[in-house]
């Protein structure tokens, strides 16, 4: 449920076919929009199924409002049918819960459930009993006991301190090879932060939050971190000798710097951030555009270095190594190749919707932001499920944009293909049918049987692993939609073609292989190989994966340069 950008229209209510995808919805919509996702439950199993997309909500630093149902008051506390303790339940996952007893108690707890989620970037919780909810509108008398509150927020800019930001341009002023870790305290001021790398010739990564708000086509932009992230990243972060975190608190520890290495600056709104993953020199609480801005007028302009001439190589490896792994031919549609042609085929303007599994690691290698849209994702929780919730909040807050939902078919049949039920229900009354949801069907859970690869030696578990076949495509077509079948690799170009001319939403079916390596980047991956040999040889699947991950391997070792090389 949202509130549309104009206040004298109506809300509009999206029916999901679950609780846990309506609140993914919700968090959707405040990540999209930037305003404050808002979902309703009834009591009891329906409140407990919204505890995920709320959870996700509170990882990942958005504001969401849920109104929930409770039995009457009169019957609280004797176990009536659907009785739960939801104060106590959600109480984790909010900075803001409470129970109404009164009506005249119900427009304060709303108005504060709002400006709580707004405060904490997080989610807060209104439970109504049935009583409440059928009570008459009351008129709150000015007397003592009554509270008279406002609907009323307004953002704050943080103005970092002068001495902080001179501690700051002078430890940068004396690294020689900066490096920049951006997160999603950059959205709308990317510009400004790409202002002040060029100024210093800093490399700059993301975290994957922080992906969307940068131009990833900048010369001195060198992807994503982390074990998802990209191999010139992680030699950037290896390499540098000053740090500058600017709107992150990436969990990804063991792929920052090694402590020590480097001198840090942190820049963030929220103090209790400052700190909270690696050591810091200095610390700035401050808007991050405003920030970005005040140090770019402190620091000296530095021209061209050995540093930056660095740091540009590793773009254009990086993108050089990207193209070639898509290249690979493998028995079935190469995952990354379809991630590739399909970066080539989406509207500038559109809006990309992300699930949690293998398909995140093709995302951050092979595509980028759309220049005038976004992407998000369910990043800090993972879970699986989001991405066709997201995509129909994106398209509920902005409906002549288009959408592209990118999945894969574990998440598909955990939660996705319910909500193509509320796709076929809901596009005829967009202004722009184009929804496009693309599905890499490669039949196993990818991710964690490379997981269990790489992390534990193992071998893949088939009986936990091995999917049931779903034919996306001919479901599509029953909900009214309009299902396409790629089986080879041939076929990408077209079929993109084809669902972005469409006049309805599209579902395709890519038929992905499960043998297409999941690595994390180089040097990672060299440490972690002669173990996942091991698991790959105690596998009966034949030659075929373990093929794949040494060409893989090679692919990324034509490139890779020891840090000492760097230097």
């Amino acid at each position: 449920m949202r509130r549309s950008q104009s206040s004298d229209r109506p809300l509009t209510f999206v029916q999901a076919r679950h609780e846990e995808s309506a609140a993914f919805m919700a968090a959707g919509h405040a990540k999209y929009s930037g305003q404050v996702g808002v979902v309703t439950s009834t009591q009891g199993p329906g409140a407990l199924h919204l505890l995920n997309g709320l959870y996700d909500a509170k990882l990942d630093s958005v504001p969401v409002v849920a109104l929930i149902g409770q039995q009457p008051t009169t019957t609280l506390g004797s176990g009536d049918q659907q009785e739960v303790d939801l104060h106590t339940i959600f109480q984790d996952v909010t900075s803001f819960t409470l129970q109404v007893s009164s009506t005249e108690q119900l427009p304060l707890a709303l108005d504060t459930a709002f400006r709580r989620a707004l405060a904490s970037s997080g989610p807060s919780v209104v439970i109504i009993p049935q009583d409440i909810q059928t009570g008459a509108a009351p008129e709150i008398p000015h007397e003592h006991g009554y509270v008279q509150s406002t609907p009323l927020w307004k953002t704050p800019r943080m103005d970092p301190a002068a001495s902080d930001l001179n501690d700051a341009a002078e430890l940068i002023a004396a690294g020689e090879k900066v490096a920049f870790l951006v997160g999603q305290g950059a959205r709308g001021c990317g510009a400004e932060i790409l202002a002040l790398a060029e100024k210093v010739g800093a490399g700059v990564t993301t975290s994957l939050l922080g992906k969307p708000h940068l131009d990833e086509t900048h010369p001195l932009v060198v992807g994503t971190m982390g074990h998802l992230g990209t191999t010139a990243s992680a030699q950037l972060l290896l390499s540098c000798d000053t740090l500058v975190i600017i709107g992150s608190n990436n969990p990804w520890t063991e792929y920052y710097p090694v402590p020590g290495s480097c001198r840090t600056v942190q820049i963030d709104n929220d103090p209790a951030k400052l700190g909270n993953h690696y050591p810091v020199d200095v610390g700035i609480v401050g808007d991050a555009a405003l920030t970005a801005e005040k140090l770019t007028e402190r620091v000296e302009p530095r021209g061209e270095s050995p540093w930056r001439d660095t740091v540009r190589r590793l773009v254009e490896e990086e993108a050089n190594t990207a193209a070639r792994r898509a290249g690979v031919e493998m028995p079935k549609v190469n995952p990354e190749a379809a991630a590739d042609v399909l970066n080539r085929h989406i509207p500038e303007d559109a809006m990309l919707a992300i699930d949690v599994g293998s398909c995140v690691y093709w995302y951050v290698r092979q595509m980028i932001a759309p220049p005038r849209g976004t992407a998000h994702l369910s990043s800090t929780l993972a879970s699986m499920g989001c991405s066709i919730p997201y995509g129909i909040a994106a398209k509920t807050a902005s409906p002549k944009r288009p959408v592209v939902a990118l999945s894969g078919d574990g998440a598909a049949q955990m939660l996705g293909v319910n909500e193509l039920i509320t796709l076929g229900r809901i596009w005829h009354d967009w202004q722009d049918p184009r929804f496009v949801v693309v599905i890499l069907n490669n039949g196993d859970l990818a991710e964690v049987s490379w997981e269990q690869r790489e992390k534990e030696n193992e071998p893949r578990f088939p009986a936990s692993q091995t999917l049931p076949g779903f034919d996306y495509a001919q479901y599509a077509e029953l909900n009214g939609l309009i299902g396409l079948t790629v089986s080879r690799p041939e076929e990408l170009e077209e079929t993109y073609r084809r669902a972005f001319s469409a006049d309805r939403p599209v579902v395709i079916d890519v038929r992905t292989d499960a043998d297409a390596p999941v690595l994390p980047p180089l040097p990672y991956a060299l440490s972690k190989a002669p173990g996942m040999q091991e698991a790959l040889a105690a596998e009966s699947a034949g030659e075929g994966p373990a093929a794949l991950m040494r060409r893989y391997l090679e692919i990324e070792q034509d490139r890779y340069l020891p840090v000492s090389e760097l230097d």
